[in-house]
């Protein structure tokens, strides 16, 4: 697996703040990983946490790197995030999806698709540890295809969107035979095929849709977590169908600094292609 490498170490020197930045706050893990749009989260999904271990008055950010290898095509994302206050974030990614043999299959123009995603998250109230209520986020992503010609021929509408969630996370404390255990839900708004990177809307569909999420994860000590997500999926599209998302993730944070994420992910059919189920990887640092 070929993780963008280069790219992960500029954005860690171009992270390096004049400000004061989190060290001793949060518990380590308890910022999750990078999702494939950028925003904190596990992989495949956002969650209610927020990027890096600033605290009140703090700043916190990530830089990250995933691949996800799959039969047909693989995904390729970097990105980067900022959280202020433990109470908003921005963040910013960018995919590449290589069509691999789909391209000579169905002849097409363009050998992978590309998206870039722009992300806000504001938690409204509670906290993930230390407060009665779960941590409540709401977030935006803006989401614009950087080439529009493939998902024009197969029925999308547009070429950029917005769309929003509603995410809850909890961590339980010795709630599974001694172990913590952090569970997330979230609610999606969204019209987006393929998570946007076939564009937004389709022939069969072109409104949005209310899309739920979900993730377990266990954390057996403070620096190893195995867990499962699910991701609903629109079907706006009739050239294809489209499946829901599923993985089961191993994490490591050995600091607060840097983590890695491996899983076996289960995306189903993919623009005609089925059985497109493979190895996810990312690496993030955080600061």
């Amino acid at each position: 697996m070929t993780v963008r490498v280069s790219f992960l170490i500029g954005c860690l020197g171009a992270l390096t703040l004049p400000t004061a930045l989190a060290d001793n706050g949060r518990l380590i893990a308890t910022g999750g990983a990078s999702s494939i749009e950028g925003t904190a989260g596990g992989g495949l999904t956002p969650w209610a946490v927020l990027a890096g271990y600033g605290e009140r008055h703090e700043w916190g950010a990530t830089a990250f790197a995933t691949t996800v290898n799959l039969p047909d095509y693989r995904l390729d994302v970097a990105g980067v995030a900022l959280a202020y206050d433990n109470r908003i974030e921005l963040s910013f990614a960018r995919q590449r999806f290589d069509l691999g043999s789909l391209v000579h299959k169905l002849n097409l123009p363009e050998d992978s698709l590309g998206q870039d995603v722009l992300g806000l998250k504001v938690r409204l109230f509670g906290d993930v540890i230390y407060d009665t209520l779960p941590q409540v986020s709401l977030g935006l992503e803006y989401k614009h295809q950087t080439g529009f010609e493939i998902p024009r021929l197969v029925g999308a509408k547009r070429d950029s969107d917005v769309e929003g969630y509603l995410a809850a996370s909890r961590l339980f404390m010795g709630a599974a035979f001694g172990y913590n255990v952090l569970v997330n839900g979230s609610l999606r708004y969204s019209r987006a095929n393929e998570t946007g990177l076939l564009g937004f809307g389709g022939d069969r569909r072109d409104s949005r849709s209310l899309l739920k999420e979900g993730a377990l994860a266990l954390l057996l000590n403070p620096r190893w977590a195995v867990g499962v997500e699910y991701r609903e999926k629109p079907d706006n599209l009739s050239f294809a169908g489209e499946s829901d998302w599923a993985d089961v993730f191993v994490g490591y944070f050995p600091n607060k600094h840097v983590s890695f994420v491996l899983a076996y992910a289960r995306l189903g059919e993919i623009a005609t292609l089925d059985h497109q189920n493979g190895t996810y990887l990312s690496v993030q640092g955080s600061f």
